[in-house]
């Protein structure tokens, strides 16, 4: 920022380490955000529309296999049991995908300067990368809930859509979260392939999404309820049938406040990589 000197007509800038800046800076942070969702936008066949084909084949491999015969899980047929549950699997792989590339991908490309150079402080940054990829995670469960609703037997009724908005945003800050840590850690795209592949598949698929807990050995119900991905699951499906295997209702919301506080960790812990440059800046 400059200033004319009313004296001699000259321009003077502002003293060295004196920030320019002060607040949030708005319009770099749009900038962002908008470049992010951008970047999944022009490969949106592959980003939205692919995930949703996916869950979808999911949905109807485990219908045919498991929800014969009329079976009903928790007083619904099969089909409505499990759809909820895929729609936020498939939300928070989404969100995880799209902040663990972005700044890898710079890492990788020798651009990691476009992102670090800006004005931006380690807040916005990380700001910037984790709305755009909780867009990514919305689109993609709107995405999937669309091509569920017409397929038969799927009902998507809300009892509670609260609980279908909370759990749904907070299970996709969780993993854009874990995302980004993964991110700022990983040195090439394999590392991002083994966290994806032995970590968040498996947590993923292990969570409750196609069978209830109580159907486990005590020691398996244990080792399910370990798991955050599990109460992002069953609180996502609270919201559209009224019932989960967590418990009653002031359980849904007992796991709805756990799940804020461990985002908040996880976001705390992020921000410190950020800020101290750890694979960033050196």
């Amino acid at each position: 920022m400059t200033s004319d000197d009313k004296s001699g007509g000259s321009i003077r800038f502002s003293p060295r380490g004196v920030p320019v800046i002060i607040g949030v800076n708005r319009v770099g942070l749009s900038a962002l955000y908008m470049k992010e969702v951008r970047r999944f936008l022009k490969v949106q066949t592959q980003t939205i529309w692919a995930p949703a084909f996916t869950t979808l084949l999911f949905l109807a491999i485990f219908t045919v296999a498991l929800g014969r015969e009329g079976r009903e899980v928790l007083g619904v047929p099969f089909a409505t049991f499990v759809a909820p549950g895929l729609i936020m699997m498939a939300m928070m792989q989404n969100a995880f995908a799209n902040s663990s590339f972005s700044l890898l991908s710079g890492k990788m490309q020798g651009t990691i300067i476009d992102l670090l150079m800006p004005p931006l402080s380690s807040g916005e940054m990380m700001a910037g990368i984790l709305a755009a990829a909780m867009t990514r995670a919305i689109a993609v469960g709107f995405a999937v809930a669309l091509a569920m609703a017409l397929w038969p037997g799927v009902s998507l009724t809300m009892a509670h859509p609260w609980a279908v908005l909370w759990f749904g945003l907070m299970g996709s800050m969780m993993l854009a979260t874990v995302g980004l840590a993964t991110s700022i850690w990983a040195e090439k795209f394999d590392h991002n392939a083994a966290v994806t592949n032995f970590i968040i598949a498996p947590l993923s698929l292990l969570s409750g999404t196609f069978y209830v807990i109580e159907n486990l050995h005590g020691v398996f119900q244990a080792v399910s309820r370990a798991n955050p991905f599990f109460y992002v699951i069953s609180g996502f499906r609270y919201g559209f049938l009224g019932q989960s295997d967590i418990g009653a209702a002031d359980h849904v919301m007992a796991a709805g406040a756990g799940l804020l506080v461990l985002n908040i960790v996880l976001g705390v812990a992020v921000y410190a990589l950020l800020r101290s440059g750890w694979k960033l800046k050196s």
